[in-house]
């Protein structure tokens, strides 16, 4: 991409920009960029000017979006985001450690005098911060050979947010057995060891939560804080001073005798944890007042930082809006005697978003009437249009390029990697419309096509600096995907030695039945100091096991709140127990080999190997796989190219990804001529089904038929008669699917998503389908009884447990009830929606009129299309 920043840097209003900045320029204003062109000009004057950038845009989502982008043009060490959720209330309540992690990593570069690009949301300069020396104060770093003070390590660990454990298994966790420290940073995969030879550090490493196995070893280490706010025990004293002192106040202003007394056992309650150094959930509303001189993220960056206002209306707007939340908030926290009056809750933005102005801002904003309130010295406005999706229609394309080629355009696709790239330059030459691959070192050359290496999230035409930017998305309308940064889930729940016990846990002995578990004794037989787990029994009944037995003893599981009957040492009760359920299991056993023995008898169809059509399908995925959606795609691959029919059941969360799993099978299948037959217990999931599965396919000879309320009687005629002569390959419908008049010529798979969601009467007819086709069940929420089974091994079983990279998480907030925050998540909601359709619609509208001009059409539908366009550009 080191080309196409080189061109765009040599534009004319990039140089006026720059002459703004050099001559002391308070406030510019940019109109007309859009899309990546905003992306490519932040990228430009982060190299040109040398100075760090706080860019802030109007909510989180878009935030994200930047963030993305700005990856593809300058280094990831390069570019932090600091995200807040716009949500005030939730943000208050609790954090996403995902999210906080994230701006801890921003702080801590921002400490160390960070020279690159931030990015937040309006939301984010309105979160209370430590002052700047509090937070360089409060990292630990060590070195080998170093000598440390363990007790004042630990004191600090805790003012750092992090939370003691006998054992580290998640982030924001220590823990410390003799003389071995274990820290588990945000900022880091894997927790670190530090082991000490006496007061002196020994060795310093990282380690697996799971297994305990080390990994690498390294000389220095940092530790990060574990929470935003940095808390010694001064800070905690201070809060709890002011909050009685507008305690007292506000009792004055009180007249309602109940709402006082409600208010002071709400207050007194958490300055009384204060007091004792402890933290709680709603902590957060009082961090104006942990600090004599609080700061904001404004505090943080460089003084000689340069700010860019990403659509300032619309920031603008936000920030009324949180405002007005945030006294609605407040006002709902007084009056259920929750919260003290005069209580700061956001630092003031008036250095940035006021008269008064700190630094350096560059407005940028699609339309020059989009102005802040105040009058900007260099107003510059860009004649830039967003890209237009070709939708994979190359005659207009190549109209297109033929246009800019004779105004002397630049014309630059971008290709994400060597292989694309190839792809696109052979269709390219298919249509007459030569395009070489760049090099790496190869500057941009006007009046010539290029295919360009590099990742954008959408192109742009610049018509004053006469160049074309093109992605691959918006010619085939098919998104490249992203290399995704691994992720690593990690599962601890496995009990692996004694310390994972915790005293008065229930325990089962293989041998002595159910106990209560009382903690680790060390007793001396016979002369030998030994290591025993002790464990209660019934009576006075005690058991103690040598710990290098610890594989005879197993922690109870049961119903949640339910004390399990403690059995007594000796007694006949445990045997009559296991020997009950030593008959049960002989009699599943039985089930077992029955089953088995009809699945390994019967024959099905064994499907080919991959082949070079499946590799080019699954090579399209817009997306990066996670680890556990290509385990599961290769487990019933596997399955499917095995004689015996397959009947899989593949779990995984909503969002997860079981969707391009099936896809994929159902491609697999279709490459062998046999048809899929995809059942689902609803018509508005049959339609998103259809709608996904007929976008995936786009680009190859496959016919999808789809059977629901949806389609009328003809149509539904039609896909019949496909499916019986051969000509439909897949059949996406409800339990319409399981009618008698469905007939198939070759069915070889079958799909069914959320099967417990079927009635007994059709579950019957499911199981006529499953005697020699391939089964393949999909779940976010598998019945006992289902789960069961493939935890039996009757059904095998497939678990996606990582979610996609960027996904966005679902966030759940427990809290009490609050109107206002109802009313708040429900006006979010829709406005957001509100936008996102608007938005589509417009789009969608002006890409239909660049068409139908483009390709000649002179119709009703264009001229409503051209109508469509001009009333959303109006709207704006």
């Amino acid at each position: 991409m080191l080309g196409l920043k080189k061109y765009f840097s040599q534009g004319e209003d990039l140089k006026s920009i720059m002459d703004g900045i050099n001559g002391g320029l308070k406030e510019q204003l940019v109109a007309g960029l859009s899309g990546s062109a905003r992306t490519m000009l932040i990228s430009s004057l982060h190299e040109n000017t040398g100075k760090p950038q706080l860019i802030v845009t109007h909510n989180l989502f878009q935030a994200q979006k930047l963030y993305e982008d700005l990856t593809s043009l300058l280094s990831e060490d390069e570019v932090y985001l600091y995200p807040v959720n716009d949500l005030i209330s939730s943000e208050m309540a609790i954090s996403s450690p995902e999210l906080k992690s994230q701006r801890i990593e921003a702080l801590n570069q921002l400490s160390r005098s960070f020279k690159g690009v931030i990015i937040t949301p309006v939301a984010g300069l309105r979160r209370y911060l430590p002052p700047v020396e509090v937070w360089e104060k409060a990292g630990l770093s060590f070195q080998i050979g170093e000598d440390i003070d363990s007790d004042e390590i630990l004191k600090k660990l805790v003012a750092m947010g992090y939370e003691r454990s006998s054992m580290v298994q998640t982030p924001g966790e220590f823990s410390v057995r003799g003389g071995i420290i274990d820290i588990y940073p945000l900022t880091e995969k894997n927790p670190v060891r530090i082991e000490l030879f006496d007061t002196e550090i020994d060795s310093i490493r990282y380690f697996e939560a799971e297994t305990q196995r080390s990994q690498d070893k390294v000389k220095t280490i940092s530790i990060a804080p574990a929470e935003e706010l940095i808390l010694f025990d001064e800070h905690y004293n201070n809060a709890a001073d002011r909050i009685d002192a507008k305690l007292a106040s506000t009792l004055k202003n009180i007249k309602d005798d109940a709402l006082k007394e409600t208010l002071v056992e709400n207050i007194s309650y958490e300055t009384g944890r204060l007091r004792e150094k402890q933290q709680f959930q709603s902590m957060y509303k009082y961090a104006s007042l942990f600090y004599d001189e609080p700061a904001s993220l404004l505090q943080y960056i460089s003084p000689d930082s340069l700010v860019v206002m990403d659509e300032i209306g619309r920031i603008q707007e936000t920030s009324q809006q949180l405002d007005k939340e945030e006294a609605e908030w407040q006002t709902a926290l007084l009056e259920h005697g929750e919260l003290v009056q005069d209580l700061t809750i956001s630092p003031d933005t008036n250095g940035l978003l006021g008269d008064k102005k700190a630094f350096p801002i560059i407005y940028l904003s699609l339309f020059l009437r989009h102005v802040p309130h105040t009058q900007p010295q260099n107003i510059l406005n860009v004649e830039c249009k967003s890209m237009q999706n070709f939708h994979g229609q190359m005659n207009v394309l190549k109209g297109e390029m033929d246009r800019w080629k004779k105004l002397g355009f630049a014309i630059v696709f971008i290709a994400m990697n060597k292989e694309r790239a190839n792809r696109l330059e052979r269709v390219l030459a298919d249509y007459e419309m030569d395009a070489g691959i760049m090099g790496p070192d190869q500057n941009i050359q006007p009046k010539t096509s290029q295919i360009l290496l590099g990742d954008l999230g959408s192109g742009f035409e610049s018509v004053k600096q006469k160049l074309v930017v093109i992605t691959e998305e918006e010619v085939f309308t098919k998104k490249a995907k992203r290399p995704a940064r691994k992720q690593k889930m990690t599962n601890a729940e496995r009990i692996k030695s004694y310390s994972e016990l915790k005293v008065g846990d229930y325990v089962v002995h293989v041998n002595h039945g159910i106990g209560k578990y009382l903690g680790i004794e060390t007793l001396e037989i016979k002369g030998v100091h030994k290591d025993y787990l002790h464990i209660k029994y019934s009576g006075n009944d005690n058991l103690y096991v040598p710990v290098e037995q610890i594989d005879q003893v197993q922690k109870y599981v049961g119903s949640e709140g339910k004390e399990p009957k403690i059995y007594s040492l000796g007694g006949s009760d445990w045997k009559k127990v296991k020997s009950r359920v030593k008959s049960s299991v002989q009699d599943i056993a039985d089930d077992l080999i029955k089953l088995y023995a009809e699945r390994e008898a019967s024959r099905g169809y064994a499907f080919a190997e991959d082949g070079a059509e499946q590799s080019e399908f699954e090579g399209s995925f817009p997306y990066q796989e996670t680890d556990d959606q290509l385990r599961a795609i290769e487990e019933i691959k596997k399955d499917m190219e095995s004689i015996r029919p397959m009947d899989r059941l593949l779990c995984g969360d909503v969002g997860y990804g079981k969707t391009e799993v099936a896809i994929r099978a159902a491609f697999k299948a279709i490459m062998d001529g046999k048809q899929v037959a995809f059942l689902v217990p609803t018509t508005i999931l049959a339609q998103q089904h259809f709608e996904t599965f007929r976008e995936r396919f786009s680009e190859f000879p496959i016919t999808i038929g789809s059977l629901s309320r949806f389609r009328s009687k003809k149509e539904q005629n039609e896909v019949l008669k496909g499916l019986k002569a051969g000509t439909v390959d897949i059949a996406i419908g409800t339990h319409r699917l399981l009618s008698k008049d469905v007939q198939y010529k070759d069915l070889g798979l079958l799909i069914i998503d959320e099967e417990q969601r079927f009635g007994v009467t059709h579950k019957e007819k499911i199981k006529t389908l499953k005697s020699n086709v391939d089964v393949l069940t999909l779940t976010a929420t598998p019945i006992p009884r289902t789960l069961h089974m493939s935890m039996l091994g009757v059904r095998d079983l497939s678990v996606i447990e990582t979610p996609p990279e960027n996904r966005f998480p679902v966030q759940t907030y427990v809290m009490d009830y609050n109107g206002s925050l109802v009313r708040e998540a429900i006006e979010r909601e829709m406005g957001h929606k509100s936008e996102t359709d608007s938005v589509n619609i417009g789009i969608q509208a002006a890409d239909a009129y660049k068409l139908s001009i483009y390709a000649g059409f002179d119709n009703e539908e264009s001229q409503a299309a051209a109508d469509a366009a001009a009333l959303a550009k109006i709207e704006g």
